[in-house]
């Protein structure tokens, strides 16, 4: 759905529509400091100047959105330029495979990785369940419908021998179900995303929380289903209560872009994206930011380059 039109000061115009994700997780603020330093309005002062260091002509509008599954679908009917997606999301959604049997999205194309996000199973630590097991019979939030979260807690389930019949399920995104854990209308909530999430650190200022560990049988079968998954632990003290470290799972999230967007902007996003000017004050932002680096952009992608980030990492020595 770009935008091209003649502009003041004599300086092609473009909209870019990135998706990001729901208020109360990572890929919303993340998503908004990303648009904005990929845009550099006409008239803008020159970047080494003190101006904005994106790509000339530039204007990118974050979007707030339901997660992974909706950014790789609206994508793929024209409704987004780019977005931030989890990478074996978007790769399912590429290859048509479960749970995007039928439609797959062959337009999604990758600029990059940026940062990884952590599978959190967050639980009253003031009440019964300590175990994936003991889910069975508890009201849980699975995640909001159109989100990676969904697509992540059904698996999950289903490596410990769950249905998502074997729990009382909701559809909430992570904020909305922080909310009802608070008031004891919700036993437990997944949200896959990087750590702190911001809900669930709010959550654990409210009420004592635990994080389920994964380990054992059920990782390893998650494992051999999705092979962009790596082990990791949520640092003890990531949220208040929660001195331990938790063992559970990690996964990236990219950038991804339409296909059908031209070759000198998506290289234009690359550079902007990449310049030491952006790196600093994404770590500044939000604590996922100081895990955007350049040296893991091509890593666990699970997509192909679009052609314009291919030509952008060759020129930087990084493939051949």
């Amino acid at each position: 759905m770009t935008l091209a039109t003649g502009a003041a000061w004599g300086q092609e115009l473009r909209y870019l529509h990135v998706g990001t994700g729901p208020p109360g997780e990572s890929q919303f603020p993340m998503g908004g400091l990303i648009a904005g330093a990929i845009s550099n309005p006409p008239g803008s002062p020159p970047c080494e100047y003190g101006g904005n260091c994106g790509v000339p002509g530039v204007i990118a509008v974050a979007a707030s959105t339901n997660g992974s599954a909706t950014n790789a679908e609206a994508i793929g009917d024209g409704r987004l330029d780019a977005a931030l997606a989890q990478s074996d999301v978007a790769m399912w959604a590429y290859q048509g495979a479960p749970p995007f049997e039928g439609r797959a999205v062959k337009a999604l194309r990758s600029v990059g990785q940026l940062y990884p996000d952590q599978l959190h199973i967050v639980v009253r630590r003031d009440g019964t369940i300590k175990s994936i097991r003991e889910l069975r019979g508890k009201r849980v939030s699975l995640g909001e419908r159109g989100s990676g979260t969904l697509i992540h807690a059904k698996q999950v389930l289903a490596a410990w021998g769950l249905k998502e019949s074997d729990v009382k399920p909701v559809y909430l995104r992570s904020a909305v179900a922080a909310d009802a854990m608070a008031s004891g209308k919700l036993d437990a909530l997944f949200v896959v995303d990087g750590a702190p999430v911001p809900s669930v650190a709010e959550l654990a200022k409210r009420v004592p929380i635990a994080l389920l560990p994964l380990s054992g049988d059920g990782v390893n079968t998650l494992r051999r289903n999705d092979p962009l998954l790596s082990l990791t632990d949520i640092p003890g003290g990531t949220y208040d209560g929660v001195a331990e470290p938790v063992p559970t799972l990690a996964l990236g999230v990219s950038l991804i872009v339409s296909a059908s967007l031209p070759d000198d902007l998506v290289y234009g996003i690359c550079k902007a994206l990449w310049q030491p000017g952006t790196l600093r004050m994404l770590a500044e932002g939000p604590p996922q930011g100081g895990q955007v680096k350049l040296e893991n952009a091509l890593t666990g992608l699970g997509l192909p380059l679009h052609p314009g980030a291919q030509k952008f990492y060759l020129d930087k020595g990084m493939i051949e």
